[in-house]
């Protein structure tokens, strides 16, 4: 509250500076930081969402990967985009508040080329006409560090494998050069199975979302009485695909619990096709 106080004109950096240093002291810093930056910069007083998104940049540029991580994330890039979106805030969000979150989330397509939702977030708001060109940085404005070295090696993700490998790898043991080389061959198959995983799950969800889209315009023409024969057949056909994919997004579930992004992505899609197969149900018995 002191660091986005709305009656001071001036950004207090001493407190800036403190709220940084708890984000970082605290393990769950950068994910409850974030939810209360995303309430401050949706504020309706201009000078205390200026003063909110002065410290988030602070934040950015101090606080390190794990804030880095959690900013990355569709949940708060989604309160980001409340304040310029005019089905949510963007309506009475002042133009000075909706140009600096253009900035943010701009400067940060450049410093973080790395996280792919940061880059999709904005090219949504180009594509929606809610971003008409890219803005120009000012000179002195707060700017991240440039995004940490690219992983060169899928063990730079576990350290406690990377030193043992590296401990292995230096024996002069017959029986440690083969057991670094199961433990390369195991931590392979584990990346091979995750990126596995995240190609049925991106494949599963982008199948629903197309199902589900043509379901709802058949059922909207089965209700008008305007589907032809053969449309009543496709419909019939989708359902009968949807009803298969239930299970699958269960399954896909059941594998995500760890990561509640991913399941909340998960979850949305099964909800969805729940709600188109409930509305077919409805209309065509």
């Amino acid at each position: 509250d002191k660091a986005t106080d709305p009656s001071i004109p001036e950004e207090n950096w001493e407190c800036i500076q403190r709220f940084c240093d708890q984000v970082n002291a605290d393990t769950e810093g950068p994910l409850l930081a974030l939810r209360l930056l995303a309430h401050k910069i949706q504020s309706p007083q201009e000078r205390e969402a200026l003063h909110a998104l002065t410290v988030l940049e602070t934040c950015v540029n101090n606080c390190g990967d794990r804030f880095h991580g959690e900013m990355a994330k569709f949940r708060f890039l989604n309160e980001l985009i409340k304040v310029l979106s005019p089905k949510y805030y963007g309506t009475w969000s002042s133009e000075k508040v909706k140009l600096r979150v253009t900035e943010v989330i701009f400067s940060w397509t450049v410093w973080f080329p790395q996280e792919v939702k940061i880059r999709d977030a904005y090219q949504m708001l180009k594509k929606q006409g809610i971003v008409k060109e890219d803005p120009k940085l000012p000179e002195d404005k707060i700017l991240p560090p440039p995004s940490p070295r690219p992983q060169n090696s899928i063990f730079d993700t576990d350290e406690e494998k990377s030193k043992l490998l590296a401990r292995l790898l230096k024996s002069s043991h017959p029986e440690d050069l083969q057991a670094a080389n199961h433990l390369i061959q195991s931590v392979v198959r584990e990346e091979q199975e995750r990126s596995a995983q995240v190609s049925r799950r991106v494949k599963a969800i982008s199948e629903v979302s197309e199902n589900v889209k043509q379901m709802d315009e058949l059922l909207e023409n089965y209700r008008r009485q305007e589907l032809s024969p053969a449309d009543q057949e496709t419909l019939q056909t989708l359902f009968q695909r949807c009803e298969k994919l239930r299970p699958l997004l269960f399954r896909l579930a059941s594998e995500a619990v760890a990561d509640d992004e991913v399941l909340a992505e998960i979850l949305q899609a099964s909800d969805e096709l729940t709600r188109v197969l409930g509305q077919y149900r409805q209309a065509v018995s």
